[in-house]
């Protein structure tokens, strides 16, 4: 840009269709991937193409990207991204107890997914909370287990594809390995043409 190499983000967003296939919404390259601005911008372009129905919003715990998500889809439900979640629990400044806790959010949110009712699933959040060696931990499972959950509103056969944004990573992994080729791209245009 201006003849000069710098880095630049790219925002993807994917969807599943009510026949449960994933599709591309967007691709659009920024310069602050962080803030709530940008992300108003990108959900603002979607709607205008003619973006509509979005029942249930997947992400990481990024407060820029939910604000703009409650700004821009709402009465949509918002999943919490739950590898995301899992590989990052609170610590308290290291201690074995809390080394020991980092394995075990995944396993009680697997316990939690098997619940049939938000109530009982709250009551469960409750109880593994209180089980837990690690306060932190435990009080944080308690405060996030429902938006790690949202899923569990949707048909079966979607579940899989909406509780992580696993998808996305998944092609973001291949544009990269696909992009180390290439390095440096002359301009945005030729960088998007890759997506």
């Amino acid at each position: 840009m201006d003849h000069k190499v710098v880095n630049r983000g790219v925002l993807v967003v994917s969807g599943v269709r009510d026949d449960g296939f994933r599709e591309i919404l967007g691709v659009e390259v920024s310069e602050d991937t962080e803030s709530e601005a940008t992300y108003q911008e990108l959900f603002r372009s979607l709607k205008r193409r003619g973006l509509s129905g979005v029942q249930l919003v997947i992400s990481d715990d990024h407060e820029g990207l939910k604000s703009a998500i409650a700004r821009h889809f709402q009465g949509a439900s918002h999943q919490r991204c739950q590898v995301h979640y899992a590989k990052k629990p609170p610590r308290d400044g290291g201690s074995s107890q809390a080394q020991g806790a980092r394995d075990r959010p995944q396993g009680d949110l697997r316990r939690a997914r098997q619940e049939t009712s938000p109530h009982s699933r709250r009551c469960g959040g409750r109880q593994m909370a209180q089980e837990g060696h690690n306060e932190k931990v435990a009080e944080h499972l308690e405060e996030h287990i429902e938006e790690c959950l949202s899923c569990l509103a949707f048909p079966e056969s979607h579940r899989r594809r909406i509780r992580t944004t696993n998808g996305l990573e998944r092609l973001n992994q291949e544009i990269k390995r696909r992009s180390r080729v290439v390095r440096i791209f002359p301009n945005e245009r030729s960088c998007l043409r890759l997506w």
